[in-house]
């Protein structure tokens, strides 16, 4: 039997390639589970490299999945965006952000071919040469690397621009969820871009906005109707990092996560806000502390928290 304490060593890589290849929680812990299953069988002496080696079985395996998954997504309902990850707000002093794990980076990635998407992130993002590209995706190295390349321009075309300033994120978004709370129109218009875009994932579950918000003043409208629904003994709207940047979460209190948005900053403002209202994509947001602790301050209701 391989040995355990290597799969291990590898699991956190292994599932940073998985999540960003699919944009799914679900289906990359259901493709390291497969690894995980494949790597008990092998013997001792099969595996020379464990990060070689594992690192082409979770390529594959991530690939078969997208290209088994494209024909569902093509069919969804509204708008498609990758599940969020969801933690607590980061460390001050951690002050730049990973562009490759960013929701804007993922939504751009979905709209790539799945050999494009998996040449890029395997070669970009995890520096894996064109040859063992190649074995994942059953193409010549040559065609890999042009593969890698229509993903490369792509993304530089369509990944909005913004600042890769922890701190300067934060403040924005920040200012964006007072904004909110306060019902403040004039203060959301301040912190949001003119050219701003909302796009909303429902899945066809809940309400949602189906076709993008495009513009501050309708972004700032759209989001101040919300508040018409909004109830303040249960609902909440606290910071959080979403895919390692500031971002936030809207729960109720009594029946979990309702919805999570990421956001684009640039330039002190916002550019893109993503908000995923699927609750098939919610299921795995860590469960909230109470109301009352200091993490909620961010508490929406109006007139303040």
């Amino acid at each position: 039997m391989a040995e355990l304490a290597a799969f291990e060593r590898e699991r956190d890589h292994l599932w940073g390639i998985a999540y960003r290849i699919t944009g799914s929680v679900a289906d990359a812990d259901d493709v390291l589970q497969d690894a995980w299953l494949r790597w008990q069988r092998l013997g001792d002496d099969e595996a020379r490299s464990p990060h070689a080696y594992l690192t082409t079985v979770v390529s594959r395996l991530c690939y078969d999945q997208l290209t088994s998954a494209r024909a569902r997504r093509e069919s969804y309902t509204g708008t498609w965006l990758p599940e969020p990850l969801v933690s607590e707000p980061g460390p001050e002093d951690r002050v730049t952000l990973d562009e490759s794990l960013g929701t804007a980076m993922l939504f751009v990635l979905e709209r790539l071919t799945p050999a494009e998407r998996t040449a890029f992130v395997l070669h970009d993002v995890f520096s894996v040469p064109f040859a063992e590209i190649a074995e994942v995706v059953g193409r010549s190295s040559d065609s890999v690397r042009q593969l890698a390349s229509r993903g490369r321009r792509r993304v530089r075309a369509e990944v909005p621009r913004r600042s890769v300033d922890r701190q300067e994120s934060r403040r924005a978004v920040d200012a964006f969820l007072k904004a909110v709370m306060a019902g403040d129109f004039d203060g959301l218009l301040e912190v949001l871009d003119p050219d701003a875009v909302l796009r909303s994932d429902g899945g066809g579950k809940v309400r949602a906005a189906r076709l993008p918000v495009i513009g501050g003043e309708k972004v700032a409208t759209f989001m101040t109707r919300i508040l018409r629904n909004f109830d303040p003994d249960r609902m909440r709207l606290v910071a959080r990092d979403v895919n390692g940047a500031p971002g936030a979460l809207l729960y109720d209190v009594t029946a979990g996560p309702v919805a999570v948005y990421a956001f684009t900053v640039g330039e002190g403002r916002i550019r893109s806000i993503y908000g995923v209202l699927n609750p098939d994509k919610l299921g795995h947001v860590p469960a909230q502390r109470q109301p009352e602790d200091d993490g909620y301050r961010l508490t929406a209701a109006r007139g303040g928290a």
